[in-house]
């Protein structure tokens, strides 16, 4: 972070400070694995090899959203016999509003995906960005482009946009719905997130996988294999089963 700033790589603007230690954060990510009731055999009983608390960098977005709208509105009515029935007509409007607190990763090695699994984040808690916030902490440094990170915010505000039109449309019910918004007066301030990151091997053959624990909330997410022989094992049991209470039937008079 000591390094000049350049159009790609920005200063911070903002961070969020760690609020999880690492014993609770090992601790919730243990209990999580456990709950993962298809993780492959081995797994459960592994410690982390690698452990690293990480200011991470993200976008956080914000922008004024118009959108031009059509849809078919359903109205449930009840006709001369009693019978539920459902009309259709056809809607055309516009919709104004302001989507923020859109944050997405500005890490190639940790993709947007991974984020939004340990998000939200308390934005309550932000605070300008100075050198002492992340001092004694590893803080990595933007990998993806002002430009890259922008077009993953407008993605995403745009799919925000279209669950705020659905609950904003009168009627019984929506179909056919289409929408086009233009994003204005954006904001896109790097921003750093603390985020524990454990990397746990369960064979020596296969890389290790790596679960993500909020480092302000303690929100776990991470990529666990299924488990195939684990399938195949309750499979086999119910086969089993089934063939034990057919014999069964078969002998009991």
């Amino acid at each position: 972070m000591d390094r000049p700033a350049t159009k790609d790589r920005p200063d911070p603007v903002f961070a969020l400070g760690f609020a999880v230690a690492r014993d609770d954060a090992a601790a919730r990510m243990r209990r999580w694995i456990k709950g993962r009731r298809m993780a492959p055999f081995g797994l459960k009983g592994k410690t982390a090899e690698g452990v690293r608390g990480v200011y991470l960098p993200t976008y956080l977005y914000s922008a004024a959203a118009h959108t031009a709208y059509s849809a078919s509105i359903a109205e449930h009515y009840k006709d001369n016999d009693k019978k539920r029935k459902t009309e259709y007509r056809d809607l055309h409007g516009r919709h104004a509003t302001y989507v923020a607190d859109i944050l997405v990763t500005a890490s190639r090695g940790i993709p947007n995906e991974e984020v939004e699994g340990v998000e939200p984040f308390d934005l309550g808690d932000l605070v300008r960005f100075t050198p002492g916030v992340v001092s004694g902490w590893i803080a990595e440094e933007p990998s993806l482009s002002r430009d890259e990170c922008r077009e993953l915010a407008r993605t995403e505000a745009r799919g925000r946009v279209g669950a705020l039109l659905r609950d904003f449309l009168p009627g019984d019910g929506v179909r056919g719905l289409q929408h086009r918004t233009d994003l204005e007066d954006e904001s896109t301030d790097l921003t750093l997130v603390p985020v524990w990151v454990f990397a746990i091997r369960y064979d020596e053959r296969k890389p290790p996988i790596r679960v993500l624990v909020n480092g302000q909330t303690g929100r776990v997410f991470g990529k666990v294999p299924f488990s195939w022989a684990k399938l195949g094992l309750i499979a086999l049991g119910v086969v089993t089963l089934i063939g034990l209470v057919r014999l069964a039937a078969w002998l009991l008079p």
